[in-house]
């Protein structure tokens, strides 16, 4: 487990800091009354993710490869960060749906019904299981996608 304390810690990073975001989205009006909205400001969580995913590659490669990493090895540190992250999503979508926005499924199933879905896609789409199931895998697909990505940047050069 010593091997894998880089991206344990950048993994528990990215959780707290979408448990952060959650709360900033839940703030600002994002999940009530600028629900509309939503879809489209909750995307630029990627620019964060990125550039967490870079500075955790980053400390993978000089904590651990002494300034010498290969994009391999890069890679392999973003999916394990990408997998750990994924096996945290369940509870960290628990703790945003029950603590940080409880009323957000019925907001967002309310929004989806006026603005055109039947009430059993929306509320088939809009509840705790099927986000968590979400998260999961979007965690693995946009993680292992982004350290592939991210690895190009932090590897060397080849001399």
């Amino acid at each position: 487990m010593k091997n894998f304390r880089t991206e344990v810690k950048w993994a528990v990073i990215f959780t707290l800091f979408t448990l952060l975001w959650m709360w900033m989205e839940k703030s600002v009006g994002l999940h009530d009354e600028l629900i509309s909205q939503h879809a489209m400001y909750t995307m630029l969580i990627i620019i964060p993710y990125v550039i967490l995913f870079y500075f955790a590659l980053r400390e993978k490669k000089y904590k651990d490869y002494n300034g010498n990493i290969t994009w391999q090895q890069a890679f392999l540190s973003g999916s394990v960060v990408a997998i750990i992250i994924a096996i945290l999503a369940p509870l960290a979508q628990y703790i945003t749906s029950t603590y940080i926005t409880p009323n957000y499924f019925a907001n967002a199933t309310a929004y989806a019904i006026e603005s055109g879905m039947s009430k059993e896609s929306a509320q088939m789409y809009f509840n705790l299981k099927s986000y968590i199931i979400q998260a999961v895998f979007s965690s693995l697909a946009m993680g292992i996608t982004t350290s592939a990505i991210v690895a190009l940047f932090v590897r060397n050069k080849k001399k």
